[in-house]
């Protein structure tokens, strides 16, 4: 007597595979997506093939995200010390072999031309994780030491390019994970106090600070001048302060309400620059006023908060600290660009995710989420 087995239908194949998934997360990532089809549709209607490209950015991300998914935390940790090596010696290889642009020297071609910067976003959390896993339940001030040597090498290497906006987010991903390791607030306070006090000092002598022929040692000159263009962008409003007014103005010019999909003066005169990229948000604002920022700080606030419960309820420290480090990535980059498009920040390059245009950060961004889902669902799995 024979037993014939009937193979189950390919969807009950499929499903365990899509089974694991997050779906607050994939909610919030949802809501984030449309929103920014919407106003790139609206920002880049007469910018090109802007809005086909974003899709296709998009739909790429998503697939990295899914790829990522599967792979199991375990195995990610494998990865962690590789992953971050490279990073560094492309980062050096930058310094010494790079290709410039516009006064920095931030890619490098190796057949193709690649910014290194990037895979350090992921690298820098990655390799820290590991080693704070490593020593788990022995942790002494040296562990502490060394991380901050790991963390510096990348970050000093990015800033020499000289690129402040991925150093920015490089360095907050390190510190978070340093921080939710353990790190004590006595030594998180004082740097704090001393940035507070620097601050104040800086709006108080601004005029003496941002004088004609004035040089700062610690910082490039673009840099410079984006610190004082942010105290005070009059000075220079056709120039180096047009940026931000016109973001201002674009902003407030939305009111309440907005002046409507496709209806926004500043945004298609194009007196916002960069619309498209890291303005968008100036864009956004002028067609969906004060009650379409909300509804987007709240999808992004939901992301954050989701990804912090990943992190609390994950079942290893490589997890937890891992997860923690890539929602305080996502935190950053929102809270970046709001900032310098609303005149509260200096003007760096930073994105707002998933809202602006860029293949690069929307790939760096579907890496990130893609950890955060195998994170939860390695969770799911333990607890199942």
């Amino acid at each position: 007597m024979s037993v014939v087995l009937e193979r189950p239908p390919l969807w009950r194949r499929v499903l365990p595979v899509f089974s694991g998934f997050d779906l607050p997360l994939l909610l919030g990532l949802v809501v984030l997506g449309g929103i920014g089809l919407v106003t790139m549709y609206s920002a880049g209607y007469d910018h090109g093939t802007r809005f086909v490209d974003h899709g296709r950015n998009m739909l790429l991300a998503l697939f990295i995200l899914f790829a990522v998914a599967q792979v199991p935390p375990q195995k990610l940790m494998r990865v962690a010390v590789p992953l971050y090596t490279v990073g560094v010696a492309l980062l050096v290889a930058t310094a010494l072999f790079g290709v410039t642009k516009k006064g920095a020297t931030r890619w490098l071609n190796v057949g193709i031309v690649i910014q290194p910067s990037e895979l350090l976003k992921l690298a820098m959390p990655l390799m820290l994780a590991w080693w704070f896993q490593k020593r788990e339940g022995q942790l002494r001030p040296l562990d502490f030491l060394v991380a901050g040597v790991l963390l510096v090498i990348p970050v000093g290497l990015i800033m020499k390019q000289p690129d402040l906006g991925t150093a920015i987010l490089v360095l907050v991903a390190g510190m978070s994970v340093i921080f939710f390791a353990g790190l004590s607030w006595k030594l998180v306070l004082p740097p704090v106090l001393i940035g507070v006090v620097g601050a104040v000092l800086l709006i108080v002598f601004e005029p003496k600070l941002c004088a004609e022929g004035m040089r700062w040692v610690v910082l490039h000159d673009y840099q410079q001048q984006r610190i004082c263009t942010l105290l005070d962008p009059s000075k220079d409003p056709l120039g180096k302060g047009f940026h931000i007014i016109q973001g201002m103005i674009a902003i407030g010019s939305g009111g309440l309400f907005g002046k409507g999909f496709m209806q926004g003066t500043q945004t298609h005169l194009e007196f916002i620059p960069e619309r498209t990229t890291d303005f968008i948000f100036a864009a956004f604002s002028e067609e969906f006023g004060l009650l379409g920022n909300l509804c987007l700080i709240a999808a992004f606030i939901f992301l954050v908060l989701r990804g912090l419960a990943i992190a609390l309820e994950a079942s290893t420290v490589f997890s937890r600290l891992l997860a923690g480090a890539i929602t305080m990535i996502f935190f950053t980059y929102a809270f970046v660009n709001m900032g310098m498009v609303s005149g509260i920040l200096p003007v760096v390059g930073v994105p707002l995710p998933f809202i602006s245009y860029g293949g690069t950060a929307m790939v760096t961004l579907g890496m990130g989420l893609g950890i955060l889902m195998s994170i939860s669902k390695a969770k799911r799995l333990v607890q199942s």
